[in-house]
């Protein structure tokens, strides 16, 4: 009789979890081994004192793929879309200023001189080559339009992604479209026009859900069930010397108090990059060294509620980023940290959340004290993609053909939006599943 082929997921976070719901889907046989109590990752949702307050991402771009797994997991009618023309905001000498969100907003904004609304509105007449080298991007930024863009509008943006350095991040690897533009008609803006008028549709709307975030993991758990073991903690996976169809990897974990081991024929490692390197060690020291070569940047979200009467600038939008020339040390409504503030995470919760109150207080006219106040400290939230991170990845890809039936899924692969995580993790689930179909 033959062996019952097994996916193991190592990870329960947004990207295990999708893969292995997929894998249900499928029907592949799975089970998804995830360290905390919980599974979710990041995605939390916390109620407190008739708040409703979010631990890490505090909304996503609801794709087309995201939308279907939504209604697929019957939580559409929890679903909440914002008002897509609801505007963001970006702090520029002290005060909140709308964020032009297309070129022709550009070219009016008073966000932005002349001389830059200029260069905006010149750059789709000139075409441009990019340098030979990986450009980081912050050079890429400066070389098309120049320092008062990348101050006031992408660099905000990239501490609101990955919270990075756009200085170290690499601009083919966080941002590949540009690139692409750029390569193929010279020009990013005419790129972008020439991408928009092959679609009928807008960008995806933004989304919740009315319990908060985290309804959408808690609902890809729900349907998992039993094969979701939160509390097990994996240690190592060894190579096994199997007969052909019999599982060929030994997975080793800790699940209360006990250390146990499962074997496997798929292992889908989707937890950080630094956990993979400690998992991955025994396996192949070269494959651990590659994933300890990715860098992580903490965060502190925090969380206040206030009366509406104690903020005399209401905002009808979706947060304010804050430029680092502006001096203050949130990167936006409500995180601080990052790249570029690494030593924050090593204060008090206590202290974070006066920092940012203080702050938020001189931005929006806030007086007197929060009504309640939450901190979580993420010292390793975001993978960077510094330069260099495209060899990494390629890396990671030329392990999996190595190593068959090991595969990587995260947010330091393709984006770390729960959108690219999804579709990542999607992916991945269908290639396991060809995987064991080329065994019988």
């Amino acid at each position: 009789m033959a062996e019952t082929k097994l996916a193991v997921v190592v990870g329960g976070g947004i990207s295990g979890l999708a893969c292995a719901f997929r894998l249900h889907v499928l029907g592949v046989p799975v089970m998804v081994l995830e360290a905390d109590e919980r599974a979710g990752g990041l995605l939390g949702t916390s109620a407190k004192d008739g708040f409703l307050f979010e631990s890490g991402p505090q909304s996503f771009q609801g794709t087309d793929s995201l939308l279907d797994l939504v209604r697929e997991l019957g939580i559409e009618s929890e679903l909440l879309q914002a008002n897509p023309q609801a505007p963001r905001f970006v702090l520029r000498h002290g005060k909140p200023q709308k964020i032009p969100m297309s070129p022709p907003a550009m070219l009016s904004s008073s966000l932005l001189s002349l001389g830059s609304r200029l260069k905006i509105a010149s750059e789709p007449l000139r075409r441009t080559k990019p340098p030979s080298e990986e450009e980081s991007v912050a050079r890429f930024v400066r070389r098309k339009f120049g320092h008062e863009i990348l101050e006031y509008l992408v660099a905000p943006f990239v501490s609101g992604v990955y919270a990075g350095d756009p200085e170290k991040l690499s601009l083919k690897a966080a941002f590949p479209t540009l690139d692409e533009w750029e390569r193929e008609y010279g020009s990013v803006l005419r790129g972008a026009m020439k991408s928009r008028s092959k679609k009928s549709s807008g960008p995806p709307p933004l989304c919740s859900f009315e319990g908060g975030i985290d309804t959408l993991t808690r609902a890809m758990a729900g349907k998992l069930g039993s094969k979701v073991r939160a509390g097990a903690r994996v240690k190592a996976i060894g190579k096994v010397a199997a007969e052909k169809g019999t599982a060929p990897y030994e997975i080793v974990f800790d699940e209360l108090g006990q250390e146990l081991r499962t074997s496997a024929h798929a292992v889908i490692l989707a937890c950080p990059a630094y956990v993979a390197s400690h998992i991955v060690d025994e396996l192949s020291s070269p494959l651990a060294h590659t994933l300890s070569g990715i860098a992580y940047a903490p965060v502190a979200v925090v969380a206040a509620g206030y009366y509406k009467q104690q903020i005399s600038q209401t905002l009808e939008g979706f947060g304010v980023l804050v430029p680092r020339s502006e001096k203050y040390r949130v990167l936006g409504t409500s995180f601080v940290g990052g790249a570029t503030d690494q030593e924050i995470i090593e204060r008090t919760d206590e202290e974070i959340a006066s920092i940012v109150h203080q702050e938020n207080s001189r931005i929006l006219g806030i007086t007197g004290n929060p009504v309640v106040t939450a901190v979580w400290k993420h010292p390793k939230a975001l993978p960077q993609y510094n330069l260099g991170h495209g060899h990494i990845v390629e890396t990671l890809k030329n392990a999996e053909r190595e190593l068959p039936g090991l595969y990587f899924s995260g947010n330091y692969l393709e984006g770390p939006s729960i959108g690219k995580c999804t579709d990542h993790s999607f992916q991945t689930a269908e290639a396991v599943r060809d995987y064991f179909r080329s065994w019988t």
